[in-house]
């Protein structure tokens, strides 16, 4: 289930995702971007809380929906800015962000621990 965690006015969405992430999940989360987008904005910055994502309580089909649709969207995503406690993903975003380089120049994307979350807000609400 993904939650919206604050409603900022400009350019971005903040999520959290408890428990397990399912096809719905997956619609509502497009649903707030593509409004974003409608609303004028050229590009969506994105806030994602992970630390309660339970993988084997998740759609293996809407990761990869969603997997598809983020690559078909990437250029009108700005900073990304994803929060976890996990070593894994620590380690990911760094890799993610330097193959994604080219298509979005001028954004990145950034890993946050739990504890820095006042640190991801401020990342993401900056542009």
């Amino acid at each position: 289930m993904i939650e919206q965690l604050d409603k900022f006015s400009g350019n971005t969405l903040a999520f959290e995702v408890i428990d397990g992430f399912t096809e719905t999940d997956e619609k509502y989360a497009q649903k707030l971007f593509k409004e974003k987008i409608e609303k004028g904005f050229d590009y969506v910055n994105i806030l994602i809380k992970l630390d309660e994502l339970k993988l084997n309580h998740s759609s293996t089909k809407a990761f990869l929906e969603d997997t598809i649709w983020t690559l078909r969207n990437y250029k009108k995503m700005g900073n990304i800015a994803i929060i976890a406690h996990s070593k894994i993903l620590k380690a990911l975003v760094p890799i993610d962000n330097f193959f994604f380089e080219r298509l979005r120049k001028g954004f990145e994307e950034r890993y946050f621990d739990v504890s820095q979350m006042e640190k991801a807000i401020e990342f993401v609400s900056n542009k």
